[in-house]
């Protein structure tokens, strides 16, 4: 019998981990009277009647409720448009989730239950009450990190996605939303509660419907940005101390130093938060998580920190053009014709993926080819054979990722041996494991297949030997290029396009990060002789701080 209470603690425990509404403690916490008692004095009690509503999904920059007598309810939208109640705020217990730290659309409405008596808080009440009160603070952040999960994992108070889960714009999309811990659900096109809406759009698919009945076929990664509230609305003429150009572990790190230390700081990001490293299935060497931690997780509790600490974020906006003007602010440009004015300029852009030079490689991008490991691309490899070309240490842990869900991995490396690129651990995980084979003198030669990837070949030149495999998900992870060419000549770079820096080529405030242009930096992959690792990136964007700061305080005191 104890063995058997055991087995049911464990399995009540991993369904507990990976579901918020089971944490209710955690999810929905009851504040104490002390607690309510000090929240009330940084905003106002209202008395308001049953069934008012205090917000509606679609809003921005909405007020945080906490009720001292009564209930709010919060209301979701059935895919017919009807209203359903996903959960009721009882006495001592708050609205919110994480869009209370942002200025998006808001996913969710809520409307009082009852009669009731709330504390209002604005967002600056808000953001200063939590700040200050930092046990209750700890308690709202937690809640708010929960809730959204909650969303997540249950598909609640996102979009419907239409569409093959493996067709390119369906992952596209996908990724793009998983990315910026936006809910979804995908159907499939034969599903029944799909069927209407495929009949109705001719079939034109991929299909996004919201809440409110909206049908998109298809948009682009901006227009969804936009249509579903993820892009804020940037003031014309806002005036920032600081302007990131990135949101990879260098400029998410430059980010939470920043806010915290009070500069005023936004971040430009063309996708979304984690660059390269959010791709990453498994960090195991990153300082302080001895289990290891997935890029994703790791730029989620960053821009979460970021947020917290009063930092903007422009997703699905990249930068298309630095200027400097001449009262010695910087304009940056961005996608779709906004800008941005800041007084200095972190460029964090890090690099974009390499590709190989095959024919056929365009069309199957995204159908069968892929740059990242993480669990979106590991269901299209269950069962089926696959290959993961290079040897870096993203190559190693993919190939260590994806062995546990493919049926064999396949890892190509050009030279003969992984030592001089690839961490130990890795190696040894690798040779010891018996669902991956390493192809020493190796080089991927031919893509085949119609619509999507069908079959590889690949040729070891040291043997001269040629095979052809039905493999129709490859991984391409060969190292990356810097992400400069939206710069121009703004700045001085190295033959391969790093950007240069160093006190020999800044003026005024000398920097190891200093840019050739005066106020500008570079961190991270995209700085020419930077170590392309996390860690060094994060460590890169914590001491690039210090030197944006020494530049600001000389340009008040010349002014």
């Amino acid at each position: 019998m104890k063995m058997e209470k055991t087995a049911i603690e464990e399995a009540r425990d991993a369904v507990n981990a990976s579901d918020p509404y089971a944490r209710e403690q955690q999810t929905f916490p009851v504040l104490s009277t002390d607690q309510v008692n000090r929240m009330s004095t940084y905003g106002v009690v209202e008395s308001i009647p049953k069934g008012t509503w205090l917000f509606e999904r679609g809003q921005r920059g909405v007020d945080f409720f906490l009720v001292v007598e009564g209930s709010v309810e919060i209301v979701d939208k059935t895919p017919e448009g009807k209203d359903t109640v996903i959960t009721i705020h009882a006495r001592h217990q708050f609205t919110g989730e994480l869009d209370l730290f942002n200025q998006r659309k808001i996913l969710v409405g809520g409307r009082t239950g009852r009669d009731s008596r709330i504390v209002r808080l604005s967002r600056p009440q808000f953001q200063r009450m939590a700040s200050t009160e930092q046990d209750i603070g700890e308690i709202i952040m937690r809640a708010f990190i929960l809730r959204r999960t909650a969303f997540i994992v249950h598909s609640e108070a996102g979009i419907s996605l239409i569409g093959e889960s493996n067709d390119r714009d369906v992952i596209r999309i996908n990724r793009f939303l998983t990315r910026n811990a936006y809910p979804l659900t995908i159907l499939e096109p034969d599903a029944s509660e799909a069927a209407s809406i495929v009949e109705e759009n001719k079939g034109n698919l991929p299909i996004v419907c919201t809440p409110d009945g909206c049908v998109f076929h298809n948009p682009s990664t901006p227009e969804l940005a936009d249509l579903l509230g993820l892009t804020e609305e940037l003031p014309a003429e806002h005036l920032y101390d600081l302007a990131i150009i990135g949101a990879g572990p260098s400029g998410l790190s430059a980010c939470v130093y920043a806010a915290s230390e009070a500069l005023d700081t936004i971040v430009i990001e063309a996708e979304a938060p984690g660059g390269q490293a959010g791709t990453s299935s498994k960090i195991e060497n990153y300082l302080g998580f001895p289990t290891g931690i997935s890029g994703q997780a790791l730029a989620g509790r960053a821009w979460i920190q970021g947020q917290k600490f009063g930092a903007t974020f422009a997703i699905a906006r990249g930068a298309t053009g630095v200027t400097k003007k001449t009262d010695g602010l910087f304009g940056v440009w961005l996608q779709g014709g906004q800008s941005v004015k800041s007084r200095a300029i972190i460029i964090a852009c890090g690099a974009t993926y390499r590709r190989l030079d095959l024919k056929k490689y365009d069309e199957f991008e995204g159908q069968g080819i892929h740059y990242a490991a993480t669990a979106l691309e590991a269901r299209f490899c269950s069962g089926s054979e696959i290959v993961v070309v290079g040897g870096g240490n993203s190559a190693g842990q993919a190939a260590v990722f994806l062995s546990s869900h493919a049926q064999h991995v396949h890892v190509l490396i050009r030279g003969d041996s992984l030592a001089a690129s690839m961490s130990d651990y890795l190696i040894q995980r690798i040779d010891q494991s018996s669902r991956i084979t390493l192809h020493r003198n190796t080089e991927l030669t031919e893509l085949h297949g119609d619509r999507k990837l069908e079959e590889v070949t690949w040729e070891n030149r040291a043997m001269k030997k040629s095979e052809t495999r039905a493999i129709s998900n490859v991984f391409v992870m060969i190292g990356a290029i810097p992400n400069t060419s939206w710069l121009g000549d703004t700045l001085e770079m190295d033959q391969r396009g790093f950007i240069l820096t160093g006190a020999s080529v800044s003026k005024g405030a000398a920097s190891p990060f200093g840019a050739s242009v005066d106020g500008v930096f570079a961190v991270g992959d995209v700085r020419s002789g930077s170590v392309k690792r996390v860690a060094s990136g994060v460590g890169e964007g914590s001491v690039c701080v210090s030197d944006v700061h020494r530049f600001l305080s000389l340009s008040r005191a010349e002014q």
